[in-house]
C-alpha cells in the first residue's frame, strides 16, 4: 500500500531566459500553492490521504506546465486555478481522470 492515496508532484523548474520553456514561467508556483491550500481546505492533507509536492524538471517542458498524480502516474497540464480545481475534484476526490487535461 502507498503511503498516500494520492501523491501529486508539480514541476516548479525555472530555466534561464532564452532557454526552452519551463513550468515556473507558467505560474506553476502559484498553482502548486493553490493546490496545497485547496487540499487542506477539503481536509485531505491528513496522514495517508493526499500529499502535494514540489518537483524539479519532469522533462515534459513543451507540454507544460505539468503535474503528475501517483500512484496512477497520470500526467496533466493546466492553465489556471480552475484546471487545478477540476483535477482535484475529479481525479483526487472522485477518482475520474480529467481527459481534457491529460498528457
Amino acid at each position: 500500500m502507498s503511503h498516500y492515496q494520492h501523491h501529486v508532484f508539480f514541476c516548479l523548474n525555472q530555466r534561464e531566459p532564452g532557454e526552452r520553456q519551463s513550468c515556473a514561467s507558467c505560474d506553476a508556483v502559484e498553482m502548486w500553492e493553490h493546490a496545497k491550500s485547496r487540499i487542506k481546505k477539503l481536509g485531505l492533507n491528513q496522514p495517508g490521504k493526499v500529499r502535494i509536492n514540489k518537483a524539479g524538471c519532469l522533462e515534459r517542458c513543451e507540454e507544460g506546465p505539468v503535474l503528475v498524480v501517483y500512484p496512477e502516474a497520470i500526467w496533466y497540464t493546466y492553465i489556471d486555478k480552475s484546471d487545478i480545481d477540476e483535477i482535484i475534484d475529479e481525479h483526487i476526490v472522485n477518482g475520474r481522470i480529467v481527459e481534457r487535461l491529460k498528457i
